[in-house]
């Protein structure tokens, strides 16, 4: 068992980064940084600080629906993580909370 943190990032699913989708940047540095495992998750629904309601729908544009970008990490991994963020000047927003995490059965 581990003591760490559950890294959430919040991005759009149509939103980009140096070209690339940005749900699939940040699985990639993460993964290039030797973080362990990471998961995106596309939302249902979800509103953030503009208060814009985004929901899976027949008129809902492509590429505009929420996505949760999910780590467990070290303090000291989503401390360097976030660091890239910055120096990348993304503006993302992100859930950082205590947890345990270890592998059952081995």
């Amino acid at each position: 068992m581990t003591q760490g943190v559950l890294l959430r990032i919040f991005v759009l699913e149509g939103q980009r980064h140096q070209g690339e989708l940005l749900y699939d940047w940040l699985l990639r540095r993460a993964r290039e940084m030797g973080i362990t495992g990471g998961a995106a998750f596309r939302e249902i629904a979800g509103y953030g600080r503009h208060d814009r309601l985004h929901e899976q729908s027949f008129f809902e544009l492509a590429g505009d629906l929420p996505v949760e970008v999910a780590f467990a990490m070290t303090q000291s991994d989503s401390e360097k993580f976030l660091d890239l963020l910055a120096r990348e000047m993304l503006s993302l927003f992100y859930i950082r909370s205590p947890c345990e995490f270890g592998r059952v059965g081995e």
